[in-house]
């Protein structure tokens, strides 16, 4: 029996929805380096709060007084509510102080492992993919 063209087309495109989420997830190893650690203080600029990983931003002040713009992210966000955290928590204006690890590409984004808010002094784990090793 035949399949139509149809029917092919929807097959297949059937098969690459399956596949996009993984595609779409990455290995910590790929993108952090776990030998450069950072911690950031900033005002929180925007916030996605979405599968696979929640990401916020930050603006944060050098010495020097340049603000430069930093993108970390956090783990899903079912790990993340079970962590303690809630959508609503963590608002853009809100003043934060973030322990993470660097990107392997040098640019201004980290993988988060705590967000402590400035505000309460309240420090919730925020989801990290790496890997520690005791």
């Amino acid at each position: 029996m035949k399949l139509s063209a149809l029917a092919l087309v929807t097959v297949a495109f059937g098969a690459s929805l399956a596949v996009t989420p993984a595609l779409a997830h990455h290995s910590f190893a790929a993108e952090y380096d776990s030998k450069k650690p950072v911690t950031l203080k900033g005002i929180v600029t925007k916030i996605d709060w979405m599968n696979p990983h929640v990401y916020f931003y930050i603006d944060v002040k050098d010495d020097s007084g340049k603000i430069t713009n930093w993108g970390l992210e956090m783990g899903p966000p079912q790990l993340l509510q079970r962590a303690g955290w809630s959508r609503n928590m963590m608002k853009i204006g809100d003043e934060v102080v973030v322990e993470g690890t660097l990107a392997k590409d040098g640019t201004n984004q980290a993988n988060a492992r705590s967000v402590t808010m400035a505000s309460t002094g309240k420090k919730l784990g925020a989801g990290s993919s790496e890997q520690t090793n005791p």
